[in-house]
């Protein structure tokens, strides 16, 4: 079982390197820039403990982004080696308590039919996230889900 603990500026190369491996799964990680502004996004949200991460032998096999304010999960990923361990969900668990009581929880991810985001939407789907508006984020097509904030207390 993965050791899940917020992310520290000590992680941040190990985190980055996760990063790079799934880069080509989220929104606006696929150009050449990207890569640099995440990092200060990733030590942005660290530096207000908003950053989680499994651990395995001390190597980030999972990572997680979210904010307390909006309630939101902003940026998750695992390892493709990783998956089906249910580390994202362990990452979640760690979270819930962290997030607004009585406030819905929402992620924006790939639309249907966008072959990188099935995982993703089969995940938050079986979590209990129901399928939302439609938006753009960094110039891709993606759909917002929530949790009730009934379903996600009882999780």
């Amino acid at each position: 079982m993965s050791r899940i603990e917020y992310g520290t500026e000590k992680d941040i190369k190990c985190w980055m390197a996760l990063v790079r491996t799934a880069g080509s799964s989220f929104p606006g990680l696929e150009t050449e820039g990207s890569p640099a502004e995440h990092r200060r996004t990733v030590l942005d949200f660290m530096e207000k403990s908003e950053a989680v991460c499994a651990k395995e032998n001390d190597t980030i096999v999972g990572v997680l982004l979210f904010s307390k304010e909006k309630n939101a999960v902003c940026f998750l990923a695992v390892d493709p080696s990783f998956r089906r361990r249910h580390i994202a969900k362990q990452m979640f668990r760690f979270v819930l308590p962290l997030m607004t009581p009585g406030k819905d929880i929402t992620v924006a991810t790939y639309r249907e039919g966008v072959p990188e985001g099935n995982a993703a939407r089969a995940f938050y789907l079986g979590l209990g996230f129901s399928p939302g508006r439609m938006t753009e984020e960094f110039g891709s097509p993606v759909q917002e889900f929530s949790m009730e904030a009934s379903k996600w207390q009882i999780f």
